[in-house]
């Protein structure tokens, strides 16, 4: 316990040793939100890892592919699908960003729209989504200080001291902002993942050396689910766009395309991490599937990534419940930075001009705040609420109603307020009434989840209101200005026009 407790400390100890020799700025808001947009690709690749790769995926992914099988592998298709939408996006999103100084997700869907209503529903559906996400790095860290503590700290006490150290971790993303946590995402995704991934590879070797080969794998382990199975023909496939589309539908994902110094940076971002994601992944998965032919790790899905790691003794165990503690830490610091940022910045009940002192410290305010709330669910919940990966899986339901608005409104020019509004809120509410009634899937969909059968609804209500709904002359000439600006490359755009009846008050400290 000593050994391994010791090394989590030690890997604290650097990571704060880190962050306390930043030289830190007093930038405003936006310095706190997007670090002045100044980060190359190195940081780029290694921030977008540790944000998209939690600790989850360490334990709930894994688990998936240790119960069920190839299924579990569903994870790697969508997780590259993301980074090709990155690479698309990329000239777009960070050009808007640069030029209309936009700081999270909701704020350009504002700008897109010229609607403060887009902007606080989009943000509201995006916190509503991310909370749960969370309540699962918390959890999660429960199986890291449980299987360090070698039985000598139960499940319960193990989750509490996961929950103190990611809120001790906090102090330093209430501090620094979003360079704290770009530049410590470097450090934790150099241990998460490339350390991670020399102890895949090790594990691998040794389950294949020890009779754990895929011919020990149980046959029913290769199997998808098809015509007449439980799940339905079209489960596999709902996973697999759900998760793609909802990628950049994260708030705390989309920010990153807003840190980059530049599009190309965000473009070599994405041709750095394809390959190793794909490597990374897919090693992981194969983990999970070649160890469900041992007994322990089947009744324990969700520990396999320690029971295999107890081969290598005390120090291998300690190093892997070191790689599940950066990872989640990127993630859920990510998580609170981008929705305190929006529940400070984007939800609003009036309009009101933007004062950056004023904003940061309430986005300070509401990372506490989120904290607080997220470490008593986690507590609360940890043996009646829903499993880790019923909680995954219930946010990508939720964030995915975001793709219409946010994806089509970023390469359609058609796309307008109405037609955002109504499909994200059409969207949210019929996933969550699927959802109660089909936690897995829609048997009479075919197996669409609820999360797809709800999105086919919120994208037939955005199309249909870019064509039924009128668009004023001065409207349209804005949105051409926004589109016309991206595709010369050469000329900086000058601010689009505003329409003759939008409200004065919104273009007080922004230009649009």
């Amino acid at each position: 316990m000593i050994i391994g407790y010791g090394v989590i400390a030690l890997f604290f100890g650097v990571v704060v040793i880190v962050l306390e020799r930043m030289r830190r700025s007093d930038g405003g808001l936006s310095e706190y939100a997007v670090a002045g947009r100044a980060f190359g690709p190195g940081y780029q690749t290694m921030s977008f890892l540790n944000t998209w790769l939690p600790g989850a995926v360490f334990t709930t992914f894994t688990g998936l592919a240790v119960s069920e099988g190839v299924i579990g592998f569903y994870w790697v298709p969508y997780s590259l699908l993301t980074i090709v939408l990155m690479f698309f996006m990329a000239e777009r999103v960070h050009h808007w960003g640069r030029t209309w100084e936009l700081i999270s997700q909701a704020d350009l869907l504002g700008m897109r729209y010229a609607s403060h209503t887009v902007q606080t529903v989009g943000a509201l559906v995006g916190i509503i989504s991310s909370f749960p996400w969370i309540v699962l790095g918390m959890q999660s860290l429960g199986l890291v200080f449980s299987h360090l503590s070698f039985g000598r700290v139960s499940d319960s006490t193990a989750v509490l001291i996961g929950v103190g150290v990611l809120a001790i971790r906090q102090v330093w993303t209430v501090r620094l902002g979003m360079r704290g946590i770009v530049v410590s995402d470097m450090v934790q995704s150099i241990v998460a993942y490339f350390l991670g991934l020399c102890l895949i590879i090790g594990m691998l070797m040794w389950l294949g050396t020890h009779g754990h080969g895929l011919s020990q794998v149980s046959a029913t382990h290769f199997t998808l689910p098809g015509p007449g199975s439980a799940l339905g023909p079209l489960y596999l496939m709902s996973l697999v766009l759900t998760g793609a589309l909802g990628g950049w539908c994260w708030p705390d994902i989309f920010v990153r395309l807003f840190t980059a110094r530049s599009a190309a940076t965000i473009k070599k971002s994405a041709v750095q991490a394809a390959p190793f994601l794909m490597v990374f992944a897919t090693a992981l998965a194969l983990l999970g599937l070649l160890a469900s032919s041992m007994p322990e790790v089947a009744a324990k899905p969700s520990a396999m990534w320690f029971i295999v790691a107890g081969a290598g003794g005390t120090l291998l165990i300690a190093l892997a419940g070191v790689a599940v503690l950066a990872a989640t830490m990127g993630n859920v610091d990510a998580n609170l930075q981008a929705i305190g940022i929006q529940l400070s910045h984007d939800v609003r009940l009036r309009r009101r001009e933007r004062m950056a002192s004023g904003e940061t410290a309430s986005a300070k305010l509401a990372v506490v705040a989120l904290t607080v709330l997220a470490a008593l669910v986690a507590s609360g919940s940890l043996h009646s609420g829903p499993s880790l990966n019923e909680l995954a899986i219930l946010s990508y339901q939720g964030v995915v109603q975001l793709a219409p608005t946010l994806l089509l409104g970023i390469f359609w020019r058609r796309g307008n307020a109405v037609g955002a509004v109504t499909g994200m809120v059409s969207g949210i509410l019929i996933a969550g009434v699927l959802q109660v009634q089909y936690p897995l899937s829609v048997p009479w969909l075919g197996g669409l989840t609820s999360g797809v059968a709800a999105l086919i609804v919120n994208t037939v209500i955005y199309v249909a209101a870019a064509y039924l709904v009128p668009r004023s002359t001065a409207e349209r000439a804005r949105v051409d200005a926004l589109f016309e600006g991206i595709d010369d490359h050469q000329r900086t755009p000058s601010p689009a026009p505003v329409p003759a009846d939008y409200p004065s008050d919104w273009t007080t400290s922004r230009q649009w």
